[in-house]
């Protein structure tokens, strides 16, 4: 397992409360910075996927992108909880505690350590595109369920990649979100919905080379 040197700053990497039962919602990404497309999304997966809470993960680096910019873990931790206002919404960047570099290695994590809880992977329909990418992809859809939320200009690349052919007898119709964190994986959901044109990379460039 390929690990990074574990980071534990009080308060920025707890890992947030939750009980079994719970439908839980994991939004991973470096938010860099957070904006209101990703806030969006959140409100989105929380209704139509009924979920009880929904957790931010801010990454400690993205594998598949150059960090050498990236801000501090806790200032991106700060910016978003700063920025969300919903009980339901928990930012948290416990994967630096644990020394975790890849989603496979979350997932395993809270599926095995936190029994009975109904978890659900949300990303973007850009991240299902380069999915096929990711470190034991096929593990991760083996593992939990997972939601994928229309981006501008994303829609097409996304269901004729990789991941959507191979996962395709997994998917489920829209109209099943409420069914998702209960379903048995593989399983996965399309939602097409309200966009925002909004991408982190687009405000940092707005910002200039100074902004990080």
């Amino acid at each position: 397992m390929t690990l990074r040197a574990p980071i534990r700053i009080p308060g920025i990497t707890t890992m947030p409360p939750s009980a079994p039962g719970m439908r839980i919602g994991l939004f991973g990404g470096s938010f860099n910075p957070i904006h209101e497309g990703h806030l969006l999304v959140m409100e989105e997966t929380l209704r139509r996927l009924e979920l009880d809470a929904l957790w931010v993960l801010v990454t400690p680096g993205n594998p598949l992108k150059n960090n050498a910019a990236l801000p501090p873990l806790a200032d991106r931790v700060l910016a978003a909880r700063a920025r969300i206002t919903d009980p339901r919404i928990r930012v948290t960047g416990f994967e630096a505690e644990k020394g975790f570099t890849y989603t496979w290695q979350t997932v395993r994590f809270l599926t095995t350590s936190l029994p009975g809880r109904r978890f659900v992977w949300i990303m973007g329909a850009d991240s299902l595109a380069d999915f096929h990418r990711w470190e034991r992809w096929r593990d991760i859809a083996a593992a939990i369920p997972f939601a994928v939320y229309v981006r501008p200009g994303s829609g097409r690349r996304a269901l004729a990649s990789r991941a959507a052919a191979t996962l395709d007898h997994a998917q489920l119709d829209e109209s099943d979100g409420p069914l998702l964190a209960s379903a048995a994986p593989p399983a996965w959901i399309y939602l097409q919905g309200r966009q925002s044109s909004l991408s982190s990379t687009a405000i940092r460039a707005a910002r200039g080379p100074k902004a990080g």
